[in-house]
This record gives structure tokens, C-alpha cells and sequence, in this order.
């Protein structure tokens, strides 16, 4: 009789057990249905990436430039059908929309209204895909500086605004930089806070001119520079002395000229540890020189100046290298 009981009462807690785990496992019908739906419709949009040229010839171009409003070369590269997407450039770092979603319709897209720094979102079937990478910096217009400010910020007046007989040139326009935005990449090695200018001015936001044109020659100097120690790519160690120059800062700059390619945001003085002994050296110097050279032979749309600077007066040698579309050459 007690062995009885005791098997009524083993057999009522199995039962009871099982029903609690089928009661966790168990999920209605509908729920299972909607969660189904919901990860078919994510299958069912293909991934979208940038195309590979909006990252230069370098590939390692992680910003592009544009003036506020303008249409700009931006294709986008998808395994599936682009058709049905729309697209809404979404500011760094947070979720606010810079403008309307539009129809993608094609390898161009309009850049937003209001300076600042951008990535795009495309959504098809209500599912919203963010590239963060290339950024897009929307500039500031150069015709909105007022004499020599801009928001405040001085700036001073460029050469073509004393040479009025329209030969000379002048930045696109400026990146609305503020604190938060340093240390985004530009390219693989450079960062935005290495081409602010090095002025005591501390208020923001400030404005720099760039352009992706010696970003994407620096990189390529970089690559040959690891092609000649027999890698594809490496990370060295890279100090950028000097990026843009406002036209007030390159006036108290010891031997500038006037019209140095700093004030156009095509020019970078950088010091490379190029054969990666912990050391900036003359040799490292001559093998920057080696590989600009080289670059520009297979590149002759990079074509620029480059400055070898080693005299003992500079505390590391260093090299000036610009992407002006003329060859220069000079040492200091």
C-alpha cells in the first residue's frame, strides 16, 4: 500500500514538471509566427556597402568632402537588387536626421543642407541599414566667411581675396569641427584632429579645410612604404607636424610662403617611422621621398610637392607632402 502512494505521488511531480517546462518552452502560435516574419524580412533585404571607389585609390579614405546641398558621387554596392531603397544621411553619434529620406535612384546622392559630420542610413521594407564608413563632411561654403571669420572663428584672408584678378584659388569650403569630432578617422592612420590648425584660438566650433586628395596620397605612401618591408599593409607610427593652416596662423609660420598648400587643406608635414625601429630618423626621411615618388609615378594625379626637412634646427626630420597636381621638390 505505501509503495502505491509513493509511486501516485513520484508520478503527480513528474507530470507537474513536465507541464511547467512545456508551459516556458510554449510560445503562442502568433508570436512565433511575427518573430519568423520579422528575421525573413531582414533575409530578404540584401546588405548594402559603399563602393570601393568612394574610399580612394588607397581604399583606406574613410571621409569624403562635399559643400552643403550639392550632389555628390557616392555608389553603393549590394549582392541583391538596389531597387526600393531610400536613403537619410543621420548625424555622427546620434540618431538625428540631417534631411528627408529619399528615392535611391542612382550612383549620386545630395549631400545634407546643414554642416556637419554624416553617415548614410538606407531602409527598404522598413529595414534600416547605417554604414559608418566613408563618413561625409558637409562644408561650410568658403563665400560665408565674413572678412577674415567665420562664426567667429579667425580665419584671415586668403590670397585670391587681395588678388582679385581670378587666378587665384581658395578652399571649397570649411569642416565645422567641434570637440566631439577629433578623433574621427579620416583614413586609416589620420584622424580630423590632425588637420586642425595648431593656433591658440580655443573656442568652438573651428573650421578646417581638407581634401581627400592628399589623404588618399598618404595612404599610398604608407602602403609602398610596407610594400618595400614585404607587407601588404602595416600600421606605423605616423606624427602629423602641420595639416591645414588658416591664412592668419601661416603668416607666423617661420618660413612659409604665402601661399603655403596648408591654406587649401592639400598638405600635411608628417614624420613616418617607416622602417619601424621606434625611431624618426633622416633614413626614415629618405624613405618616405623613395616611396612618394613612387606613388606619384603610378599616380600622376597625385602629383604634388614634397619637402624633406631635416636640418638639425627641427627636433625630428620630417616630410612636407601635398597633392597640388604639379611635381615639386625642394629640401629645408
Amino acid at each position: 500500500m505505501g509503495e502505491l502512494v509513493i509511486r501516485r505521488r513520484t508520478a503527480l511531480v513528474l507530470s507537474g514538471a513536465a507541464a511547467i517546462v512545456t508551459a516556458i518552452a510554449y510560445q503562442p502560435p502568433g508570436a512565433l509566427m511575427a518573430d519568423s516574419s520579422a528575421e525573413s524580412a531582414k533575409r530578404a533585404v540584401p546588405r548594402v556597402d559603399a563602393g570601393p571607389e568612394v574610399r580612394g585609390v588607397s581604399g583606406d579614405v574613410r571621409m569624403q568632402f562635399v559643400r552643403a546641398g550639392e550632389r555628390m558621387a557616392f555608389p553603393l554596392r549590394s549582392r541583391g537588387d538596389l531597387l526600393g531603397f531610400s536613403y537619410q544621411w543621420v548625424a555622427v553619434g546620434s540618431s538625428e536626421s540631417a534631411d528627408v529620406m529619399r528615392p535611391l535612384d542612382g550612383d549620386t546622392l545630395l549631400a545634407p543642407l546643414q554642416p556637419g559630420f554624416y553617415e548614410l542610413v538606407v531602409t527598404r521594407g522598413g529595414i534600416a541599414q547605417r554604414l559608418t564608413e566613408p563618413r561625409l563632411a558637409v562644408l561650410v561654403p568658403f563665400e560665408l566667411k565674413l572678412g577674415s571669420t567665420l562664426n567667429g572663428y579667425q580665419i584671415g584672408r586668403y590670397p585670391a581675396e587681395w588678388n582679385r584678378s581670378g587666378d587665384a584659388e581658395t578652399p571649397a569650403g570649411f569642416a565645422e569641427v567641434r570637440e566631439e569630432h577629433l578623433d574621427l578617422p579620416l583614413t586609416r592612420h589620420l584622424k580630423v584632429r590632425d588637420f586642425v590648425t595648431h593656433d591658440r584660438q580655443t573656442m568652438w566650433p573651428r573650421y578646417v579645410a581638407v581634401d581627400a586628395r592628399v589623404l588618399d596620397k598618404i595612404e599610398l605612401v604608407l602602403r609602398e612604404l610596407a610594400r618595400r618591408r614585404g607587407e601588404e599593409r602595416m600600421d606605423f607610427d605616423l606624427e602629423v607636424h602641420s595639416g591645414f593652416r588658416t591664412p592668419l596662423h601661416n603668416a607666423n609660420v617661420e618660413g612659409s610662403a604665402r601661399d603655403s598648400r596648408h591654406l587649401y587643406g592639400d598638405a600635411a608635414d608628417v614624420a613616418i617611422d617607416a622602417d619601424g625601429d621606434g625611431r624618426l630618423t633622416l633614413f626614415d626621411a629618405y624613405r618616405v621621398e623613395q616611396a612618394v615618388d613612387w606613388v606619384e609615378r603610378l599616380h600622376p594625379e597625385l602629383s604634388g610637392g614634397l619637402g624633406v626637412y631635416s636640418s638639425p634646427r627641427y627636433a625630428t626630420p620630417y616630410c612636407h607632402i601635398d597633392a597640388r597636381g604639379e611635381r615639386k621638390r625642394w629640401r629645408g
